[in-house]
């Protein structure tokens, strides 16, 4: 066998080296894909100061339909101060606000569906079958607010396991009602390898070489029973299922 001269192998690693993986050239296309369908989810109130307020994230499903986790959008609203929900659409210091209304939610899988009265561009929704562990995804949402202004923000990792909502507690003391309910018949999710923070409620997550969404973010809900943890984010995050999110769709009207 000949052998193969250094300058050839510096060359080979230069070339090879510096071209980027083609995992990470598709993502990069995919972010620019889905961005325009993410959204921020808050409310909006004249009299507020400061006026709109954002919660969470959510995404766009089908022109005018707006999916997101029930927990950042089926707040209470001072609907005496004219309080209502809204969308942020773009990015920037100064996002378009869009007035929406609550019109499907699925309190069971903490899912919620917005109606906005215009369109917003579309992701594509995965079909209805579970991933499998170790697959590759990436989210996109609002982890930190919108205190500069609205810049999604893209995290990548991979499905660490696919895992019942409800876990086992060391003592039946420690067994709440609605943890009992969710041990009888528990709800499988995917927990991730990446870190989300309760901005992120309601990121789209998607698979990085072809945008498809294959769940929804869930940082408060489902570590509520998992883990018992708000405040502190523990590195490791969770997500429902998209099959609940396109079962919901599929019975609006």
């Amino acid at each position: 066998m000949k052998k193969i001269s250094v300058s050839l192998c510096l060359a080979l690693i230069f070339v090879f080296g510096m071209e980027p993986r083609p995992s990470a050239a598709a993502l990069a296309d995919t972010i620019e894909q889905i961005k325009p369908a993410v959204v921020g989810v808050g409310t909006f109130q004249p009299t507020r100061r400061p006026r709109s307020k954002l919660l969470g994230t959510g995404f766009a499903v089908s022109g005018r339909y707006v999916l997101t986790n029930y927990h950042v959008a089926g707040v209470d609203l001072d609907k005496e101060n004219r309080e209502h929900l809204i969308v942020f659409v773009g990015t920037g210091a100064k996002p378009k606000r869009l007035k929406a209304k609550l019109v499907k939610s699925d309190k069971v899988h903490d899912l919620a569906v917005l109606e906005v009265d215009f369109p917003i561009p579309s992701v594509r929704l995965s079909d209805t079958r579970v991933q499998r562990e170790g697959t590759e995804v990436a989210f996109t949402g609002f982890p930190i607010g919108a205190v500069l202004g609205l810049y999604p923000v893209t995290h990548r990792g991979l499905i660490s396991s696919v895992t019942p909502i409800a876990i086992p507690s060391s003592a039946s003391k420690l067994l709440s009602a609605n943890k009992i309910k969710r041990l009888r018949n528990p709800t499988l999710v995917y927990q991730l390898d990446a870190t989300a923070y309760p901005g992120n409620s309601g990121s789209p997550l998607f698979l990085p070489e072809t945008g498809e969404v294959i769940g929804i973010l869930n940082m408060v809900h489902v570590k509520t029973t998992k883990e018992d943890v708000l405040s502190k984010p523990s590195g490791i995050s969770f997500a429902i299922p998209i099959k609940h999110a396109v079962e919901l769709i599929r019975s609006l009207p």
